[in-house]
């Protein structure tokens, strides 16, 4: 049930009741139809398995023909909706800031043989300790994480990743657009804490940071253990000659020799958690790096500096050998009650993934044996 904007007030219910009646207006052709069969596959009793099934949910009032029209004639305006996500309500973390997840999801096609566009996913759990690449369709998907004991996550957009995109450079233009919205509907304003975007190691971390370095955001993410950055350059000594270094001295995340000095701190919310924080790093460039996303041809690459915090747990419940966790910050200021509020926030990055599940194995998402990737997209195109 939605009510007209004028009749609810600030609550939850005139929220969602507000949403409802946006959404509608975004369904331009056979909206009634796509609108009652949104809601069945919300109400369905259980798991969204066929489409046939739909019809059968009480809040679908409509026949069986009416579904397959929907879901062929039917449009959505995709940039509408993008806008009215973008003005909901969104969750935030204790010190008022919006912390984005940006990671990928595939629609696994491995019997499709003739279905276009297909890409190579890296799946898990499919066989012992593998990571076997299944034919599919890849998805940019990024959410606004909630704090407390939730793993809700705010879903706010989703882009397909066609064969030759790097996801580095779709995911930075798409938070681009989204954090662009977000700053429009008045989500962050002057004065407020950064966006902060939490990504995981399937990223270049530093990159990322490059491309977005122009808007209110700062980068977290995960960094594979064989990684060597740099320092920042040293000061000059008076009297020196010569050519000055553009790097500092190698930080190899594999070799406790070259941390050098560090801060060192006890967490107070998981006694036996303790974090390293190495200011002043740098990715180490090499003609095999990739480009940052601009035309390097007539110089060198770009220096990002960052904050490299190395979280080691002392034991596990299962009594594995536990193993570090390298994270890199865009910020070069944090202090123990940020760095903190870093890992914590990491460590939320995972509830995106219930959200992932929630898509396929409650609201069916994958469940179509679709032949185009077109056909999965709402919308003209």
């Amino acid at each position: 049930m939605s009510l007209s904007h004028h009749a609810v007030r600030q609550d939850p219910f005139a929220g969602l009741s507000r949403f409802r009646g946006e959404f509608h207006s975004c369904l331009t052709q056979r909206a009634d139809a796509l609108f009652e069969l949104a809601d069945a596959a919300l109400c369905a009793d259980g798991p969204v398995r066929s489409l046939v099934e739909l019809p059968l949910v009480g809040k679908h009032r409509r026949g069986h023909g009416a579904l397959h029209d929907a879901l062929s004639a039917g449009q959505v305006d995709v940039a509408r909706l993008r806008r009215t996500l973008a003005a909901v309500p969104l969750p935030r973390a204790a010190d008022g800031r919006l912390v984005l997840a940006a990671d990928l999801t595939c629609w696994l096609r491995p019997s499709a043989h003739t279905s276009p566009q297909r890409i190579p996913c890296h799946t898990y759990g499919r066989g012992k300790d593998q990571h076997i690449p299944v034919p599919g369709w890849p998805y940019s998907v990024i959410c606004a994480l909630e704090t407390g004991r939730s793993s809700w996550t705010a879903p706010l957009d989703a882009l397909r990743l066609a064969p030759g995109d790097d996801a580095a450079t779709v995911t930075a233009r798409q938070m681009r657009e989204l954090v662009e919205r977000l700053i429009t509907a008045g989500q962050w304003t002057d004065g407020d804490p950064e966006i902060l975007v939490v990504v995981d190691a399937g990223y270049d971390v530093p990159r990322l940071t490059f491309l977005l370095q122009d808007l209110p955001v700062q980068v977290l993410g995960r960094m594979r253990s064989d990684r060597v950055l740099r320092r920042a350059v040293p000061s000059r000594e008076p009297g020196v000659r010569g050519r000055p270094p553009r790097h500092g001295g190698e930080f190899v995340f594999g070799d406790p020799a070259t941390w050098g000095n560090h801060r060192r701190a006890d967490s107070d919310h998981n006694p036996s958690l303790r974090h390293r924080q190495c200011p002043g790093m740098e990715p180490a460039s090499s003609a095999a790096d990739p480009p940052f996303g601009l035309d390097f041809t007539l110089g060198a690459l770009p220096l990002i500096e960052g904050t490299v915090i190395r979280l080691q747990v002392e034991h596990l419940p299962s009594g594995a050998t536990p193993k570090p966790v390298w994270l890199w910050w865009s910020g070069t200021d944090a202090g123990e009650t940020e760095v903190d509020t870093l890992w914590q926030a990491f460590l939320r990055r995972f509830d995106i993934e219930h959200t992932f599940r929630l898509f396929k194995q409650t609201l069916g998402w994958t469940c179509p044996k679709i032949r185009t990737p077109e056909a999965a997209t709402a919308g003209p195109g």
